[in-house]
């Protein structure tokens, strides 16, 4: 009798691919990225003979294997160990201010693993996720009192982890939270008034990060250093827990000629790979012919990773450009498509998470390329080089997939 209940749970949680159960969509474009970024990265380590490319094609080939491995659990799984995950992926990203952490170019954002450094960032965005999806799927939200029950869980669960990496320092991927779990609370249907005061909420913080750039230029005014000096005696009269050089990249977008009029400094990343994207043309230069990444001029500690949209457009044109972007947009509405086929809430804000996550990356990534938005840090999904981020990619597209597959088990 026992046994036949096992069986019958484990025929739940875990079951074989079929073609009706299986969306083609996604992993199609996923291969189709993921090539793409091996391609690229390769080209963009030209000048410098690297060999990043053959990494990142570890990494993709694990990915495969780890999207297969999540697409094949039923995602409800998820969301009776959700705490456990979300607590596993705090105590991960605490590691990183243990003897485990590793600092790298001023931040302290990996864990030493022995044979690879790990960043716990990606996979704490994967369990809160996770949590917040659990609690709202969870919630009865009815009424204004109800609403403000949830968001007071919801903003616990959310906080932490921001809070954790802030202090690394890592703005960028604090960045992929908010829209997240906003996104989350619209489809949940909270108040109105919940969106209508942090809408006003989020003018003020937008005013308060203004007005503390501005004491910033100020004060170095002052004295008569240039922020270029990036010396870091403001940070000690700041209204704000921010470095002195997240503050440069912010003056960098909005006042470039304040902080770097000679665009030889903080802003030298972010011309250059403008230039990129202008002189790839219609059809783009051609594979390893791009001049700004292959004679340096785009530095080579960037151009594979952050600014690897700038490498492709330049090589591959307006045409190849538009190309990834339509890519990006076919896995985004597509995870929008599964979210609506879904036939419970949790599964429903996994796929809109997951799709939200990937919008934002790929909109901040590619504007920071042509100068819409602040330079971040944060990595393109799929084509940026990185273990860490294509395994975390992998595990959320694998969770929507889980969504498709398993939403006709839905009881």
């Amino acid at each position: 009798m026992k046994s036949t209940v096992f069986n019958k749970s484990y025929q739940k949680i875990l079951r074989p691919a079929s073609s009706s159960r299986v969306d083609f969509i996604s992993p199609f474009c996923i291969l189709l990225l993921g090539c793409i970024g091996v391609l690229f990265i390769y080209s963009a380590q030209t000048y410098s003979g690297g060999n990043l490319w053959k990494k990142q094609l570890f990494w993709l080939s694990l990915g495969v294997i780890v999207y297969i491995a999540v697409s094949a659990i039923n995602y409800k799984i998820f969301m009776e160990k959700a705490l456990w995950i979300y607590i596993l992926g705090l105590v991960m990203l605490l590691a990183v201010f243990s003897p485990l952490g590793v600092t790298l170019y001023g931040a302290r954002r990996w864990i030493n693993l022995g044979i690879m450094n790990f960043q716990p960032t990606e996979m704490a965005k994967i369990a809160t996720l996770i949590m917040i999806s659990s609690i709202l799927a969870r919630s009865r939200i009815e009424d204004f009192r109800s609403s403000v029950k949830v968001l007071a869980w919801v903003g616990l669960v959310f906080s932490l982890p921001i809070l954790l990496i802030f202090l690394q320092p890592d703005l960028g991927s604090t960045l992929v939270f908010p829209p997240m779990v906003f996104a989350l609370l619209y489809v949940s249907k909270l108040s109105e008034r919940f969106f209508v005061t942090a809408f006003a909420l989020f003018l003020l913080a937008v005013g308060v990060v203004g007005f503390d750039v501005y004491r910033y230029y100020s004060f170095l005014d002052e004295r008569g250093i240039s922020p270029r000096q990036n010396t870091g005696l403001y940070e000690e009269h700041a209204i704000l827990p921010l470095k002195d050089y997240q503050r440069n990249r912010i003056l960098a977008f909005v006042a470039p000629e304040l902080v770097d009029p000679r665009g030889i400094g903080v802003a030298w990343n972010g011309n250059q790979a403008r230039i990129s994207v202008a002189t790839g043309g219609l059809f783009g230069k051609g594979l390893q012919q791009g001049t700004q990444a292959q004679l340096g001029y785009l530095p080579q500690s960037v151009a594979h990773n952050d600014f690897i949209f700038a490498v492709i457009a330049e090589e591959t044109g307006f045409i190849g450009s538009v190309f990834i972007i339509a890519i990006f947009g076919l896995i985004i509405g597509n995870g929008f498509r599964i979210a609506g086929k879904a036939r419970d809430q949790f599964g429903m804000l996994l796929a809109v998470g997951v799709s939200v996550f990937f919008l934002v990356h790929a909109f901040i990534n590619i504007g920071m390329t042509i100068g819409i938005s602040p330079i971040t840090g944060l990595p393109l999904p799929f084509l940026s080089y990185g273990g860490s981020f294509v395994l975390s990619c992998c595990i959320l597209q694998g969770l929507v997939q889980s969504v498709y597959r398993f939403r006709k088990d839905f009881s």
